[in-house]
């Protein structure tokens, strides 16, 4: 009796083997795979909360940095960090090859496009791999409004370790106030409010 090969249970296998593979080797999927995990309400960022019970963590994050931070965009022009006190500042650490950047990506662009009118908030997305070129065509064909830029100096260990993304909000004194490693959901309404606070103060 001869044995057949295209069973139900053979064709889930191959198709669940085939998906696991793909998750494996493209950023894009497992970019896109992750994604779908943020909508079912993971990779939510730890927003400061104003109270007595958090403000010893609140005080430990905040740091200034006295070095020079600059970072170049698309025509060359370099962005001084100290000239940005005034404004808060959101920026992210990313790279076109890393999945969790691909997943949060169009949140941070949904973000962005809901402060795009607030003169007190400033998105810099750093392409920690320096390649403006290939970082902008990521954006422009994912129809993202985001300016890329790529470090134009040394960025301090407390900005940036050892994973990407890694996201910051500074203050408008130039203290960070907010630090996330990894993958978020920035269309957290708990998120944005606490920005839209920031904001204001």
């Amino acid at each position: 009796m001869k044995k057949k090969w295209l069973t139900s249970s053979n064709i889930t296998t191959a198709i669940m083997l085939i998906f696991l593979i793909t998750l494996l080797v493209s950023p894009q999927v497992k970019g896109f795979f992750i994604q779908g995990l943020m909508k079912i309400g993971l990779f939510q960022p730890d927003v400061p909360k104003q109270s007595e019970e958090t403000a010893s963590t609140s005080e430990a994050l905040v740091e200034e940095n006295s070095e020079v931070i600059l970072f170049k965009n698309e025509a060359g022009e370099m962005v001084n960090l100290a000239d940005l006190k005034g404004k808060v500042v959101f920026i992210n650490f990313w790279a076109t090859w890393c999945p969790p950047c691909i997943a949060e990506m169009p949140s941070i662009n949904k973000l962005q496009q809901q402060f795009k009118d607030n003169k007190n908030v400033v998105f810099l997305m750093v392409d920690v791999d320096n390649n403006l070129e290939k970082s902008m065509k990521f954006m422009k064909s994912k129809k993202f409004d985001l300016k890329v830029f790529t470090p134009a100096s040394q960025i301090p260990p407390n900005y940036l370790g050892g994973s990407i993304p890694t996201t910051l909000l500074i203050n408008k004194k130039g203290e960070i106030v907010f630090k996330h490693e990894g993958g978020a959901d920035y269309t957290n309404t708990e998120f944005a409010t606490y920005l839209d606070k920031m904001s204001k103060e």
